[in-house]
C-alpha cells in the first residue's frame, strides 16, 4: 500500500492507490489547507513533491491555471488535491507555508492550541 509522509511534521500514512495527496492529509491529521474542498479552485493545499512524483498522476491543464496563483511555485510544486497516487510507493511532501496558513485560517481551534502550546499571547 502507499505511504504518504508530510514534512517537516514526520507524519506517515498509509493509503489506498488512487488517494490524493489532500485525502492522505486528511486521514493522517497533517495541516494541509482545502479552503475550496479539493476541487481545485485555489491553491491552499499547496505542497513540494520531494520524493514519488513519478508515481503521481500528472499535472492538468487546470492545475498548472490554479498554481499560477500560489506563491513559491517550485519545479516540484503540485495541488494536493490533484496529486492522485497511481502505485505503491512512498511519496515524501513538504507542506507549503501557504498551505499550512491555509489551514490553520480554516481551523481557528487548532491555531488557537498551538499559540497556547507554545505560550504565544492571545
Amino acid at each position: 500500500m502507499p505511504k504518504v509522509r508530510f514534512e517537516p511534521d514526520g507524519i506517515e500514512i498509509e493509503v489506498p492507490v488512487g488517494t490524493s495527496i489532500l485525502e492522505a492529509s486528511q486521514k493522517a491529521h497533517a495541516q494541509v489547507g482545502s479552503a475550496c474542498g479539493g476541487v481545485c479552485a485555489c491553491s491552499t493545499c499547496h505542497v513540494y513533491v520531494k520524493q514519488g512524483l513519478e508515481v503521481l498522476e500528472p499535472a492538468s491543464d487546470r492545475e498548472e491555471d490554479i498554481m499560477d496563483k500560489a506563491f513559491d511555485v517550485q519545479a516540484t510544486s503540485r495541488l494536493g488535491c490533484q496529486s492522485k497516487i497511481l502505485r505503491d510507493a512512498t511519496v515524501v511532501v513538504e507542506i507549503s507555508r501557504e498551505s499550512r496558513q491555509a489551514f490553520l485560517d480554516e481551523h481557528p481551534d487548532i491555531r488557537e492550541a498551538l499559540k497556547q502550546a507554545a505560550g504565544a499571547p492571545r
